[in-house]
């Protein structure tokens, strides 16, 4: 199969649960809308993280003022929490990937995306997945990965699992009998894996590889080696309980897809880190899209009939 299929694209989730689930959202069944006092916002971080909320915190103080809401911020270890909770009710507003977004809707949970993180202005609201050696290895593209032991991020991350696996198969490698996979649970983790030789190769999203760990001196420029890049994935989406009162929601919409964003944070002093970002991932910020967008996930779900596409 070609890389066509992949083409003007649309991270992650299994296990632990959000810590201090409130009941701000709960009752989220049935034909009637909620307008809480309290809004619960849950991610979870792109990283090892202990303080994912100071990313968030420019987001967090805007959607307070502009709801007139507490809004309480939950970080979560994967996003088959953020699924469940919201799910359960007990998540208003929660920051996916794009894949445990399309799991999340393909398993019945009531959301709906809003607005896709925007890596720069004017940009296109997604990323890419890159396949990883350490550098000085022979493997120069993915169907050198074939026999090797490689470190993916969680068998629900997008950049870090799905459209990998999807490029192995194209490259003519079949990722459950011919590699030895190593989930890390973050894409630092990976891309550190490969860096000290913990996995011969391996997969992250690429702002983990061109620009964070570098930047955080965690990473040399060179220690690793980009061998493989996927085409553009669709960006993580911001997605609403749908139960949430109409106008509530235009409020929400209207903070990420028109201010939740650098220039706005810089002309309004709302940034809370030094430059000025709305994320952990270093975003510039958000983009009006909608559940049409990740189609081409979808897509790429039914071409590798992953079954991480259809459970939480």
């Amino acid at each position: 199969m070609g890389d066509k299929w992949w083409r003007a694209a649309a991270l992650t989730g299994a296990a632990l649960l959000l810590t201090a689930c409130g009941q701000s959202a709960a009752g989220g069944s049935g034909g009637s809308t909620r307008d809480p006092g309290e809004l619960v916002f849950a991610a979870v971080p792109s990283e090892n993280s202990t303080d994912l909320q100071q990313d968030y915190q420019g987001v967090i103080n805007l959607l307070q003022k502009e709801t007139g809401k507490t809004v309480r911020f939950q970080q979560a270890t994967d996003y088959a929490a953020v699924i469940e909770a919201q799910r359960s009710g007990k998540v208003d507003i929660a920051q996916y990937g794009p894949l445990s977004y399309v799991v999340a809707k393909t398993t019945g949970v009531k959301t709906t995306a809003i607005a896709a993180q925007l890596p720069q202005k004017g940009g296109t609201p997604g990323y890419r997945s890159y396949g990883i050696t350490k550098a000085g290895s022979p493997v120069t593209g993915l169907a050198g990965f074939k026999g090797k032991k490689v470190c993916f991020v969680d068998p629900n991350s997008t950049s870090g699992y799905l459209y990998p696996r999807a490029g192995l198969l194209d490259a003519g490698v079949n990722p459950d009998t011919d590699i030895t996979p190593v989930m890390t649970g973050g894409h630092d983790a990976s891309v550190l894996g490969v860096a000290s030789g913990q996995c011969d190769v391996g997969f992250a999203e690429d702002v983990m590889v061109d620009t964070l760990l570098i930047q955080r001196g965690q990473l040399k420029p060179g220690d690793v080696t980009t061998v493989w890049k996927s085409d553009l994935i669709a960006g993580s989406p911001v997605a609403l309980a749908d139960d949430l009162a109409p106008a509530l929601k235009d409020k929400i919409a209207t903070v990420f897809q028109q201010d939740a964003n650098s220039d706005y944070f810089k002309a309004n002093n709302l940034c809370t880190n030094d430059k000025c970002t709305v994320d952990d991932a270093g975003d510039w910020g958000y983009a009006k899209v909608d559940d049409a967008f990740y189609d081409t996930v979808r897509h790429v779900c039914e071409v590798t009939k992953s079954k991480q596409c259809t459970t939480a």
